[in-house]
C-alpha cells in the first residue's frame, strides 16, 4: 500500500459506495472517477521526457530505452508495459500508464481474488463480468487516467443543444434514410471498465467482428507460427552434426548524432513529446513559411498554408471537440476527406492529436460495407469532413437506397475557421493518449485490419526518417566544404534554414503518403507541393514542377516514375521547353523516394542514367531510393538507403565472395591510401582512418540470383553488381533483383522460416521480420491477429539441444519473402505471391518416413512467362489452393477472346471460341512446366479487367488472394476452366486390390490380418416362440392365419370398435365393430366368388384410398385364395410414369381384376386416365382388365364362418403366395415380394413383441398401406393385438396435417409409424403446440437406407412443446424383405452418432474419429436394435465369412418376418439371397441377404436400474452395395459425394446432385439455380470431391432447375438421370471435362510398388464373362507403329453428352481395339447420335433376344417412359418402319401374355448405308418380342431363363452396364496406360474360360459358366464414326481415325469393360444380368 495517497483512496472508496447505492449512474461514475484520478495521479517525475533517437551521452541502443513498439501494445491492450524490452533488457514504466496502473495493483493487492502478478485489462474485465457484485474492486482495479479535459463537473453544455444550434453539426438522424436509433454508449461495455489512455480494451476470448481469418502464413501444417507452436525437434543425426546453422537478426545500427530542428541546430528533437507540441513549436519558430502548396493536375497553385495557419485552424478543431462534444480523451473520431483535401485533412488530423482524441482516416468513403465496418469496430461517434464530401456522401446514400451510419454525427471543418486565443499566446495544455490514430488497410486476402499508431510511434519513426534524409547531404564529390561548420549562431553552414521541399502526389490520408506527408513535414517544418496524380501524365509538367520549386525530396511510385521517363525517352524535347526560357534542372533533388514493395532494377538504370542525369543531376544514381514500406502494417519504411554507417554492428557478412566490385574498390582503395604522406590529413577533419565503404554512396546492390534455386528457397548468387547489370541478359534462368540498403537504423531483422518459424540459414530465402520502436503495435481490436503478427517469435537450435529455442525479441510479420546479402535487404514478393508444389519424388529417411519436400514458385516470374509466351492474354495472375493435403497451383487468365462483348454496339453477343480458350489455357499449362517445372492443377480465363484488383507499387494489379477467396466461393466470374489433374495430383489413394476392389480376396484377407484379434459381429437373438394375447392370455402363436385370428377376434370381441375412419377435420366416421367387419369381410368375398368369378390363385390388384373398403378386400381376397397385390391409386398428374408401372403388372402377373372402391372406380373413368390407359396398352398389345367396384356389395347379416367362407389348409403353406408387395424404387423400378400367411404372422409378431403393443392402445394408419410398416399398421396389426384401427386419409392429412396429430392425442395412440417426407411436410405446415403426444411412446421414422442426420434434432425441437419426448422419436431400418430389421424403439437413448475416418471407410474399416481434428470425418446415426426373434449378422458379402469388429460388410437378416422370396423371380442369385450361409458357421442356419451395407457397434448407456450402465448392440446402416462404385480399389458412397457436392456452393439446389460411372468415367451431374458463369463452379466441385474424398471426377454436367429426374417424393433418380444421360436425354445447359484425355499421363497412376495395371471391358449383356488379363490377350490386331495423332479435347463443351448405344455393344472408350489396318466398309446399321424417343406409354426395354416364349414373361421393371415423345412416334409403320423378316409381325405367344423388347439394331440393316451422323435413323427400333424371330438369338444358351419380375432392388441407383474402367494386376512395360492398352486386344462377343490376370470369384464361377466356344457370327460391323462424340474423343487421341474401322466381334476376344471390379456389387444393382438395360 506504500505511495498510495489517503486522500485518493477514501474519495474512490466513497465514489464506489454512491454506485453501489444507484446515487449515481454508470457513466457519472466513470466520468467522476476519470475526474479524481486526474487530480491525484501525476506523470512519473524522474522520467525523462522526450525522444532520443541517439545522443552521445546515451549508452545503450534507443530500443532499450524507449520501446514504442511496447507502449503501442500496452496502450493496445492496457497491459504494463514495464517489463522485457525488445532485446530481453528491463526498462522503467511509461508516464501515465506503468506505473499508475502499478499503484492500482498494489492498492488492491491483498484481495484474494486478485492474482499476485500484474493483471492485464482482459482479466480485470473477465473478473468484473463474472462477479458483477465486487463493485468495489472491481472499480478500484479498473483505473481510468483519462482525464475528462473536454466537460468538467460544472459543464451545462448538452451534446445536441450545441450541435443544432451549429450549421457545420450535421446530424442525419434528422434527415432521411437515417438507419435508426442513435447508440446509447460512445463505447462499447467492454471498454467502459477501464481506460489507459484509452487502449482499444480487448478481451481475449472476445469475437474478432471484422479482420478475416488469422491463418495467413500456413495452411495446416503442424508448426503453424501463427499458432505460435514450436517446430519439431531436431533427429538423432542432425543434432550429430552440431548444431543448425542459423542466420542471426541482424543487430540495430547507431545513429551518430542527435536529431535537431532543422531550421534551429540548437533545438533537439526529443524535447518534444508528440507532433501537436511540434506543430505549436512551427507556428512560433516558422510562422509564415509555407506548409503545404496544392496543385491541380495542369500544375497551376490551388491553395496554401502556412504554418501559423495551419496550427491556428488545428487548435480551433481541437476546442470544437473539447467545447462541443461529450467525448473523451482517447474516443476515436473518424476524419473523410478526399485525397485534394490534404490541407484539410492535415487540419482535422493535428486537431485531433490537440484534443485528445484518435483520428481514424477513412479515404474510400464509396465503399460503404467499409465505412460502416471502420465505423463500428472504432466506436466512432464524431465524423469530420468538407462539406463538399457531405454533399456527396449524401448524394450516393440516397441514390443507393442506403441508410446513414448510426449514431454519427458530422462536422464540416471547413467552416469552422481558425482559433482566435483569448489572452495572447495562451495555449490549452496538450493532454494526449497514447494512441494518435488508427489507419485501416487491406490485406492481400482482402481483409480490413485497423492498425493503431501511437504518439510515441510517430516520434520514433520521425527521428529515424530524419537521420536518413539528413545523411542524404548534396555536399559530395561536387563540393568540399566541410559539413559540419557552423556559423556565429552556431547553426550548420550547409543545412538548409528552411527545411526540405518535398513534392509528393502519393495519397497523403494514409501510409507513407501521411508519414511523409503530413507527419515528417511537421517535425522537419519542411514544405510539401502536392500535385494530382493525373499531372504525371503531361509530359514535361513533372520536371518543370521539380525546378519550379526548387524540390529536394520526390515522393513518387513506379507506375508515376515510368510514365515521366517513357515520356521523357519517346520525346525529349518536350520536357525540355516545357516553360520557355527555363530548362529543367534537378540539382536540388536529394533523394528520389519510390514507395514499392519489390526493386525494379533494370528501370534504376533508366531512371537515373536517361532521366536524372541528363537533367542536371550529378549524383543521379545515388539519389534513386526505394523504400520498402509495409502498407499492411501502418506504412513505416523499414528499408531504404541512407549514409548513416555503422553496418558492421548488424553483425552480419558484409562482402561476398561474388561481389567482384568490391574486391576492385578495395584494391583501389589500398593503393590510394599507400601513395598519401601522413602530412595531407585534414587537420579539421581529423586523423587518416580509412571509411568503411566508399562505395555505398552510389551502389545500391544488385544481383543475380538462379532461378531453379529460388524453387528449394536457396540463394545461389551468379552476380553482383555492375557484373550482374552486364550479364542479366545473357542468363535466361537467372532473376536480376535489387537491394532496398540496410535496415532502418533502430531495427532488428531477421529472415524466418514461414512454415516452421525457425530462423533461416544464410543464403536462404525466408520471411522477413522486424522488430522497431518504429513500428506499430498491433491491430484494433483485434488480439489475436495482434498477438500472431505483430509478436511473432521465431526459434532457433542450439548446440547440443534439440529443442528449438525461443529467440526472445518479439517481431513483426511482414509477410514480405527476401533474404540478406551483404546486410542489405532482397525482396522477391509477397508471402501470397509464392506458390509451392510438392516435389514427384519421395526422399526415403533412415526411420523409414517419407520426407516431402516443396519447390516455390514466385508469380511474378510465372507471369513473365506466361506474358511472353502465350499470345491473346490481357493479364494474368496465380495463387494456390490446398486441397486433399497439397497445394495444387492455379492461374487465372485475362484475355479478349474470352469476352461476349459485342463486336459493335447494340450487335448481338460474340460467341466464344471454345477451342481457342482451350489451346490458350492447354499452351499456359506447356510454358510453366517447360519452363519452370510447375504441375498446374486449373486454369481459369475471363474477360479483360474482370477479376479483382488491389493497388500494389501504385499500380493496380490482379489480387491473387482475392481472386482466391472468390475462387474458393465459386464466384469468379471466369467462362472457361481446363484442368490439368494428371500432372498436378499425385497423392490419390489406391486399395489393397486395384482390380478386386474392397471385397477381392487380397482386400478381404488384409483386413482380417489387421482385425484378427478383434470379435466378429453377430447379434444375439431374442428368440418369442410364444405371443400371449394380453387380454385373453391366449398363445396367439397357434394361429396359422391372420384371417384365423380375426375369426376368433370377431367371437370373442363381436361388439368392441375395430375400424374408424377419420377425416381432415378429425371427424370421425361410422364406427365399426367387429361383428360388422366380419360382415362386411363376407358381402365383398361371396361378391368376388359369384359376381367376378374370382378363384383360388388368381391375381388381384387392390386399388384403393386409404380407407375401410381397403381392409374388406384384403381378408376378402384370403378368405377366398385369391393373391392380392395391393397398389396405390394413379396419379393423374404422373401418368406417364404410373400408367406403364400398372400395366406391367397386370401382363407380367397376369392379373384377371382390378378391386377399387368408389374414388379410383371415378378416377378409372376420368377421360385423361381412361384415354392414356387405352393408348398405352394398345401399344403394348395387352388387355386392360375389369374394374370393380366393392364399395357397395349386396349387405350380409351373416359373418364368413356363417357364410363357409374358410382358409383352405393348402393355402398356408409357406410356398404358397397371399400377398404380392410391390416396391418402386425412386427410378420407378419395380420390386415384387411374396409373403405367405406365416410371413405375415411373422411380422405382426415381431412388430408386437418389440413395440410393446397391446389391445388397450389403440392403432392409426395413415401413410403407404400398400407396402410395409404401412400394411401392417392399416390391415393386420389391429387384428392381430385385438385393438381399434384408426383410419386416415393421406390427402386429408396433405390438407390438414395437424389433424393426425389431434387424432394420436385424442386416442392417445402409443406407437405408430410416420415417413421422413411425411414429418418435414408437418413440420412445415404444423405449428408445435396446440395437442398433447406424452402418451406417444413410439414414433417409428421408416429409413430404407442411412438415417437422416438431422431429422431426429429437427422433430425434437418442432414438438418439444407437445410433452412428446426425445426417446419417443425413433428410426426404423426397413426393407423390401422385411419391414424392420432393426428400431430404436424402446430404447430409451437418444440416437447415437458416430463419426468415421473416410480414408478408412473406403477400404472397408469402420475407425472412429474425433470430428473438430478430422473435419472431413463422416458422420453416421444408429438404426436401432434387432428386434424380437431377429438376429443379424455382418458378412463378407464375397467370402460369406463374418466380419470382425472394425470393418463393415453385409446386413445378413435371420428372422420370422423376412420375405421367403421375391416373386417370378428364376434368377439363381436371387434364390441365394434367400439362402445365405456363413462360412464356417451352422449350415443349417439360413440369413436373408439384404445387399444393404453396414456394421455393429456396442454401445454402454447408463439406462439400467439406478442408472447402471448397460450395454447395447446397435446397428450402423452405411447404404446398398448397388450404389457404390470403386475406383483404384477403393469403395464410394454416392450419397457422400452428393453431399459434399451439394453444400459446396449456393447455387446448386439442395438434393440437386448425382454421381455415377460411366464408361469408367466418374461424372457429376449438378442442378443449378441460375446458369451464368458456371465454369467457375466446376473446381468447386472437383475441389470438394478431391478434397474430401480422394477422387478425381471426370466430367461435371450442368442441368437447369427443373431438369434433374425427381420422384413424386422428391427423391433423385439416379438411374433415370444416368440412363438419360447416357442416351443423351438429359438436357445439360453446359458440361466440362475434367481429365485430359490426351495428356501424357492421363490415366492412374499406380505407385512404384504396386504392380502396372491396364484396363479392360467387362460386357454384362453376355452370360459367361470372366475377368481377362490384357496382358495375355491376343495381340494379333494391334499395329505397334501406328503414328499417334493429337487431337485437344476441349475442357467444357455444352451439350456435350458422353452417348452410348444399347448394352449389346460394348463401348471401347479408348478406341483402342479399333482394326489396325483398314478393313473395306461392310453394310450395317449405322448408330447414329441422336436418341430415339418411344410413344407414349411405351418402355424401354433390353435389347436381347431370347430362345423361348415360357422364360420370357416380361423379363425387367427398369422401365423409362419418355413424356415428351413426339405425338407421331404413336404410329406404328413410322415407329418401326419395315422388318426384313417375314416372321416379324405381331403374333402373341399362346397361353401368355404379350411381350415386348426393344429390338437390337444390328439385327437388320437400315435402307440407308450413310455412316453420317444425322438424324436420319433411330439407334434402335422397337418392336414387341413376338415380332421377332425366336431363332435369331445366339447369347442365351436354352437353360438360361430370365426372371419376370425384377426381384432385386438393388438396381435402383447406379447401374454398372455402362462401359467403366476396371484395373487388373498383370505385369506389364513401364509405360503410359495408353501404350500398355495399345499392347492389348480384345473380342466383344467372346469370352475367355480362365484369365491368367485373376481368378474368378466364387460368386462369379457360380455366374458364369462357360460360353458356348463357336459363335456364328451374324452382326453387321460396328462402325467407328458411330461411336458418341465422347467416345470420339478418347479413341482419336489413340491413333484412331474416325472412319474406315469397324469393331468386328467375330474377330477378337472379349474384355470386360461395362462394370466396376467386384461382382458383388455387380450383382446387387442388377447389372450382371443379362437383361439390364439402362
Amino acid at each position: 500500500m506504500a505511495g498510495v495517497n489517503p486522500e485518493l483512496e477514501d474519495a474512490l472508496r466513497k465514489l464506489d459506495e454512491e454506485l453501489e447505492e444507484g446515487d449515481i449512474t454508470r457513466k457519472g461514475y466513470e466520468k467522476r472517477r476519470t475526474l479524481i484520478l486526474s487530480q491525484y495521479i501525476s506523470p512519473h517525475p524522474s522520467q525523462p521526457r522526450g525522444l532520443r533517437v541517439h545522443s552521445p551521452d546515451d549508452s545503450d541502443h534507443p530500443a532499450s530505452n524507449d520501446a514504442s513498439r511496447a507502449a503501442s501494445l500496452a496502450a493496445l491492450t492496457g497491459r504494463s508495459v514495464s517489463g522485457h524490452s525488445r532485446n530481453g533488457t528491463m526498462t522503467e514504466s511509461y508516464p501515465g500508464t506503468g506505473r499508475q496502473a502499478s499503484i492500482i495493483i498494489d492498492e488492491y493487492s491483498n484481495d484474494p481474488r486478485r492474482s499476485s502478478t500484474p493483471q492485464s485489462l482482459v482479466q480485470r474485465f473477465q473478473e468484473r463480468e463474472a462477479d458483477p457484485t465486487s463493485r468495489r474492486s472491481t472499480s478500484g482495479s479498473s483505473y481510468d487516467n483519462r482525464n475528462d479535459t473536454f466537460l468538467t463537473a460544472n459543464n451545462d453544455f448538452s451534446r445536441t443543444q450545441t450541435l443544432l444550434s451549429q450549421n457545420y453539426a450535421f446530424k442525419p438522424e434528422n434527415h432521411q434514410n437515417y438507419g435508426g436509433p442513435e447508440r446509447n454508449s460512445t463505447m462499447l461495455d467492454s471498454q467502459q471498465g477501464y481506460f489507459s489512455d484509452f487502449a482499444g480494451q480487448q478481451r481475449e476470448d472476445q469475437q474478432e467482428n471484422y479482420g478475416g481469418n488469422v491463418q495467413r502464413y500456413s495452411q495446416g501444417e503442424v508448426t503453424s507460427p501463427t499458432a505460435q507452436m514450436a517446430p519439431p525437434f531436431l533427429g538423432a543425426g542432425e543434432l550429430a552434426g552440431g548444431a543448425a546453422i542459423h542466420q542471426m537478426p541482424l543487430e540495430p545500427r547507431e545513429v551518430p548524432f542527435a536529431i535537431c530542428d532543422p531550421h534551429d541546430s540548437h533545438i533537439e528533437m526529443s524535447i518534444f513529446d508528440n507532433i501537436a507540441a511540434v506543430l505549436r513549436h512551427r507556428a512560433k519558430t516558422n510562422s509564415k513559411q509555407a506548409a503545404y502548396w496544392v496543385l491541380d493536375q495542369k500544375g497551376k497553385e490551388v491553395v496554401s498554408i502556412t504554418w501559423e495557419k495551419l496550427c491556428s485552424r488545428a487548435e480551433k478543431v481541437a476546442q470544437v471537440i473539447r467545447d462541443k462534444s461529450s467525448l473523451y480523451k482517447g474516443d476515436r473520431v473518424a476524419l473523410i476527406y478526399t485525397e485534394t483535401e490534404i490541407i484539410e485533412f492535415a487540419v482535422a488530423l493535428l486537431g485531433c492529436f490537440i484534443a485528445g482524441v484518435v483520428a481514424v482516416p477513412i479515404n474510400d468513403l464509396k465503399n460503404y460495407a467499409r465505412l460502416n465496418v471502420i465505423l463500428t469496430s472504432t466506436q466512432a461517434h464524431l465524423a469530420l469532413t468538407t462539406e463538399a464530401n457531405l454533399k456527396n456522401f449524401q448524394r450516393d446514400i440516397t441514390a443507393a437506397k442506403l441508410n446513414w451510419p448510426r449514431g454519427v454525427e458530422w462536422w464540416k471543418t471547413n467552416e469552422f475557421g481558425s482559433f482566435h486565443p483569448k489572452k495572447k499566446g495562451e495555449e490549452h495544455p496538450l493532454v494526449v493518449p497514447d494512441l494518435a490514430y488508427i489507419e485501416f488497410s487491406t490485406a492481400p486476402t482482402g481483409d480490413l485490419r485497423g492498425v493503431v499508431m501511437s504518439h510515441k510511434t510517430i516520434m520514433h519513426q520521425m527521428a529515424t526518417l530524419s537521420a536518413m534524409i539528413t545523411s542524404a547531404t548534396s555536399n559530395t564529390r561536387a563540393d568540399t566544404f566541410n559539413p559540419s561548420l557552423r556559423d556565429k549562431q552556431g547553426h550548420l553552414i550547409t543545412g538548409s534554414r528552411y527545411g526540405e521541399i518535398t513534392l509528393s502526389y502519393l495519397d497523403p490520408r494514409q501510409s507513407i503518403g501521411m508519414i511523409l506527408g503530413i507527419l515528417l513535414n511537421i517535425y522537419g517544418g519542411h514544405t510539401v507541393i502536392y500535385i494530382d496524380q493525373r499531372s504525371i501524365e503531361t509530359p514535361g509538367l513533372y520536371a518543370h514542377l521539380i525546378t519550379k520549386y526548387k524540390t529536394t525530396l520526390l515522393v513518387a511510385d513506379y507506375p508515376g516514375l515510368k510514365r515521366a521517363v517513357y515520356n521523357y525517352q519517346a520525346d525529349p524535347m518536350t520536357t525540355r521547353n516545357y516553360k520557355r526560357g527555363s530548362e529543367p534542372n534537378f540539382s536540388s533533388v536529394k533523394l528520389c523516394l519510390i514507395d514499392t514493395l519489390t526493386v525494379d532494377a533494370e528501370f534504376h538504370e533508366l531512371l537515373a542514367d536517361r532521366w536524372l542525369r541528363p537533367l542536371r543531376n550529378p549524383r543521379a544514381r545515388e539519389i534513386v531510393a526505394p523504400m520498402l514500406c509495409l502498407p499492411e502494417h501502418g506504412g513505416m519504411v523499414i528499408s531504404m538507403r541512407d549514409w548513416l554507417g555503422g553496418e558492421e554492428r548488424m553483425g552480419c557478412s558484409l562482402s561476398h565472395e561474388m561481389d567482384h566490385d568490391h574486391e576492385v574498390e578495395d584494391k583501389k582503395e589500398d593503393e590510394v591510401s599507400a601513395s598519401k604522406s601522413g602530412f595531407g590529413s585534414s587537420l579539421i577533419g581529423g586523423g587518416t582512418s580509412k571509411p568503411a565503404q566508399q562505395r555505398s554512396t552510389e551502389d545500391l546492390g544488385e544481383v543475380l540470383l538462379d532461378k531453379e534455386a529460388l524453387k528449394t528457397n536457396d540463394v545461389v548468387v551468379l552476380a553482383m553488381g555492375s557484373e550482374a547489370r552486364a550479364k542479366s541478359s545473357s542468363f535466361p534462368n537467372a532473376v536480376r533483383c535489387g537491394a532496398f540498403g540496410y535496415p532502418i537504423p533502430d531495427a532488428t531483422l531477421a529472415v524466418v522460416d514461414p512454415e516452421s518459424g525457425l530462423l533461416c540459414t544464410p543464403n536462404s530465402i525466408g520471411e522477413i521480420w522486424v522488430d522497431s520502436p518504429s513500428l506499430s503495435g498491433g491491430f484494433w481490436a483485434l488480439p489475436k491477429h495482434t498477438e500472431t503478427i505483430f509478436h511473432a517469435r521465431p526459434y532457433c537450435f542450439k548446440e547440443g539441444n534439440p529443442t528449438p529455442t525461443a529467440i526472445d525479441p518479439e517481431f513483426l510479420r511482414t509477410g514480405l519473402l527476401g533474404c540478406v546479402i551483404e546486410g542489405k535487404i532482397y525482396i522477391l514478393g509477397l508471402y501470397e505471391d509464392r506458390l509451392r508444389q510438392r516435389v514427384e519424388w519421395v526422399e526415403w529417411v533412415e526411420h523409414g518416413l517419407a520426407v516431402q519436400e516443396h519447390r516455390y514458385f514466385f508469380v511474378q516470374h510465372l507471369i513473365l512467362s506466361i506474358m511472353k509466351n502465350v499470345p491473346k492474354i490481357h493479364d494474368c495472375s496465380a495463387f494456390d489452393c490446398f486441397v486433399n493435403d497439397e497445394h495444387l497451383p492455379i492461374i487465372l487468365l485475362e484475355s479478349a477472346s474470352a469476352s461476349t462483348a459485342p463486336v459493335s454496339s447494340g450487335g448481338p453477343p460474340r460467341q466464344l471460341d471454345i477451342a481457342l480458350l482451350d489451346s490458350l489455357a492447354e499452351r499456359t499449362m506447356e510454358i510453366l512446366y517447360q519452363e519452370h517445372h510447375l504441375r498446374v492443377y486449373c486454369v481459369l480465363i475471363t474477360a479483360p479487367g474482370i477479376l479483382p484488383r488491389v493497388t500494389k507499387n501504385g499500380r493496380r494489379e490482379i489480387g491473387n488472394m482475392l481472386c482466391r477467396k472468390e475462387f474458393d466461393n465459386g464466384s469468379l466470374p471466369c467462362v472457361h476452366v481446363k484442368f490439368g489433374v494428371e500432372r498436378a495430383v499425385q497423392n490419390l489413394p489406391f486399395g489393397e486390390d486395384i482390380s478386386g476392389g474392397i471385397w477381392s480376396a487380397t482386400a478381404s484377407a488384409a483386413r482380417m490380418e489387421l482385425l484378427y484379434e478383434q470379435e466378429t459381429q453377430w447379434s444375439g437373438v431374442d428368440p418369442r416362440e410364444v405371443v400371449i394375447d394380453d387380454r385373453t392370455s391366449t398363445a396367439l402363436s397357434n394361429f396359422t392365419n391372420i384371417f384365423d385370428l380375426m375369426q376368433w377376434r370377431v367371437a370373442r370381441q363381436a361388439d368392441e370398435l375395430a375400424y374408424c375412419t377419420i377425416d381432415g377435420r378429425g371427424k370421425e366416421g361410422k364406427a365399426l365393430t367387429w361383428k360388422k367387419f366380419d360382415q362386411r369381410v363376407a358381402a365383398v368375398a361371396l361378391y368376388l366368388r359369384n359376381k367376378v368369378k374370382i378363384k383360388p390363385s388368381d391375381h388381384v390388384v387392390l386399388m384403393y384410398t386409404h380407407s375401410e373398403d381397403y381392409v374388406f378386400a384384403v381378408y376378402a381376397c384370403m378368405v377366398i385364395g385369391a393373391i392380392a397385390i395391393p397398389v396405390a391409386p394413379l396419379d393423374a398428374n404422373r401418368l406417364s410414369e404410373d400408367a406403364p408401372a400398372y400395366l406391367h403388372i397386370v401382363a407380367d402377373m397376369g392379373v384377371k381384376v382390378v378391386l377399387c372402391n368408389t374414388e379410383v372406380d371415378h378416377l378409372f373413368k376420368q377421360k385423361i386416365v381412361s384415354q392414356h390407359l387405352k393408348q398405352s396398352a394398345q401399344y403394348l398389345k395387352t388387355n386392360i382388365p375389369s374394374v370393380y367396384n366393392t364399395a357397395k356389395p349386396a349387405k350380409q347379416s351373416h359373418g364368413c364362418r356363417e357364410l363357409g367362407l374358410t382358409i383352405n389348409r393348402s393355402w398356408v403353406s409357406p410356398s404358397n403366395p397371399v400377398l404380392i408387395w410391390t416396391y418402386w424404387t425412386p427410378d420407378q423400378r419395380r420390386v415384387s415380394v411374396q409373403l405367405g400367411h406365416d410371413t405375415v404372422l411373422g411380422m405382426c409378431k415381431v412388430q408386437k413383441e418389440t413395440c410393446q403393443m397391446t389391445s388397450s392402445k389403440p392403432v392409426l394408419a395413415c401413410v403407404r398401406s400398400t407396402i410395409g410398416i404401412g400394411f401392417l399398421h392399416t390391415i393386420m396389426m389391429g387384428v392381430y393385438n385385438g385393438s381399434t384401427t384408426y383410419l386416415m386419409s393421406p390427402l386429408d392429412f396433405a390438407q390438414n396435417p395437424g389433424s393426425l396429430f389431434l387424432a394420436l392425442s385424442r386416442y392417445k395412440v402409443k406407437d405408430t409409424y410416420a415417413t421422413s417426407q411425411m414429418l418435414d411436410f408437418a413440420m412445415g405446415h404444423v405449428v408445435g403446440k396446440g395437442f398433447s403426444l406424452h402418451e406417444l411412446k413410439n414414433l417409428m421414422i421408416i429409413a430404407e437406407n442411412r438415417p437422416r442426420l438431422d431429422l431426429f434434432s429437427k422433430a425434437r425441437a418442432h414438438f418439444a412443446q407437445t410433452g412428446l419426448e426425445r426417446t419417443a422419436i425413433n428410426t426404423i431400418y426397413a426393407h423390401v424383405l422385411n419391414p424392420m430389421i432393426a428400431s430404436r424403439s424402446y430404447m430409451s437413448i437418444e440416437p447415437i452418432e458416430l463419426w468415421l475416418d473416410t480414408r478408412a471407410l473406403r477400404r472397408g474399416l469402420i475407425y472412429p474419429v474425433d470430428p473438430d481434428t478430422d473435419p472431413t470425418a463422416l458422420s453416421v446415426q444408429d438404426s436401432g436394435m434387432v428386434p424380437v426373434s431377429t438376429r443379424i449378422a455382418i458378412v463378407n458379402p464375397e467370402t460369406c465369412q463374418l466380419c470382425h469388429v472394425g470393418e463393415f460388410g453385409e446386413i445378413w437378416v435371420q428372422s420370422e418376418a423376412c420375405a421367403k422370396s421375391f416373386y417370378m423371380s428364376k434368377q439363381l442369385f436371387d434364390e441365394e439371397r434367400f439362402n445365405g450361409r456363413i462360412m464356417g458357421g451352422d449350415p443349417n442356419q439360413t440369413y436373408v441377404r439384404t445387399g444393404d451395407l453396414g456394421f455393429l457397434h456396442n454401445v454402454t448407456r447408463p439406462i439400467g436400474p439406478g442408472n447402471q450402465p448397460v450395454e447395447m448392440q446397435i446397428l450402423f446402416v452405411l447404404g446398398s452395395i448397388g450404389e457404390t462404385f470403386e475406383i483404384n480399389g477403393l469403395n464410394h458412397f454416392p450419397i457422400d459425394i452428393e453431399n459434399s457436392i451439394e453444400r459446396c456452393h449456393r447455387n446448386i439446389t439442395p438434393g440437386g446432385c448425382a454421381v455415377f460411372q460411366a464408361g469408367g468415367l466418374v461424372v457429376v451431374v449438378v442442378e443449378v439455380f441460375r446458369k451464368a458463369y458456371l465454369a467457375s463452379i466446376v473446381p468447386v466441385i472437383v475441389n470438394a470431391v478431391l478434397h474430401e474424398h480422394q477422387i478425381v471426377v471426370d466430367i461435371v454436367a450442368f442441368v437447369g432447375q427443373g431438369d434433374f429426374p425427381r420422384s413424386r417424393l422428391s427423391e433423385k433418380q439416379r438411374g433415370k438421370i444416368l440412363a438419360s444421360w447416357v442416351t443423351r436425354k438429359l438436357r445439360t445447359i453446359a458440361q466440362f471435362g475434367i481429365r485430359d484425355a490426351d495428356g501424357p499421363d492421363s490415366h492412374f497412376q499406380i505407385p512404384a510398388e504396386r504392380k502396372s495395371v491396364s484396363i479392360m471391358n467387362k460386357t454384362p449383356s453376355q452370360a459367361g464373362q470372366a475377368r481377362a488379363s490384357v496382358a495375355s490377350a491376343s495381340q494379333s490386331s494391334i499395329q505397334p507403329d501406328a503414328p499417334v495423332n493429337a487431337v485437344n479435347r476441349s475442357s467444357g463443351v455444352p451439350e456435350l453428352a458422353f452417348s452410348l448405344p444399347p448394352n449389346h455393344y460394348q463401348i471401347d472408350p479408348t478406341g483402342l481395339y479399333d482394326d489396325a489396318t483398314p478393313t473395306e466398309k461392310n453394310t450395317g446399321v449405322s448408330l447414329t447420335d441422336r436418341p430415339y424417343t418411344l410413344p407414349e406409354g411405351v418402355v424401354e426395354m433390353p435389347s436381347s433376344n431370347f430362345d423361348d416364349d415360357r422364360n420370357n414373361p416380361y423379363m425387367t421393371d427398369e422401365k423409362f417412359f419418355d413424356p415428351n415423345a413426339d405425338a407421331e412416334d404413336l404410329d406404328m409403320d413410322k415407329q418401326f418402319g419395315d422388318y426384313p423378316h417375314p416372321s416379324s409381325r405381331s403374333d402373341l405367344a399362346p397361353g401368355g401374355p404379350p411381350k415386348l423388347s426393344l429390338m437390337n439394331p444390328d439385327e437388320y440393316s437400315l435402307n440407308n448405308d450413310s455412316t453420317d451422323n444425322t438424324p436420319t435413323s433411330y439407334t434402335a427400333t422397337p418392336t414387341p418380342t413376338s415380332a421377332r424371330p425366336l431363332s435369331s438369338n445366339s447369347l442365351r444358351h436354352d437353360d438360361e431363363s430370365p426372371y419376370g419380375d425384377q426381384g432385386n432392388p438393388f438396381r435402383n441407383s447406379i447401374p454398372a452396364s455402362v462401359p467403366s474402367f476396371d484395373f487388373v494386376a498383370s505385369p506389364g512395360p513401364r509405360n503410359p496406360a495408353r501404350e500398355q492398352m495399345a499392347t492389348a486386344s480384345a473380342a466383344y462377343d467372346q469370352v475367355r474360360a480362365a484369365a491368367p490376370g485373376r481368378a474368378l470369384l466364387p460368386s462369379q464361377q457360380a455366374r458364369y459358366p462357360q460360353p458356348n466356344p463357336v459363335r456364328t457370327p451374324r452382326q453387321a460391323p460396328y462402325e467407328r464414326h458411330d461411336l458418341p462424340q465422347e467416345a470420339l474423343t478418347y479413341s482419336s487421341a489413340y491413333d484412331r481415325k474416325p472412319s474406315g474401322k469397324s469393331l468386328r466381334p467375330d474377330e477378337r476376344e472379349s474384355v470386360d469393360l461395362s462394370s466396376i471390379a467386384g461382382s458383388i456389387r455387380r450383382r446387387y444393382d442388377g447389372s450382371a444380368y443379362d437383361d439390364y438395360d439402362c
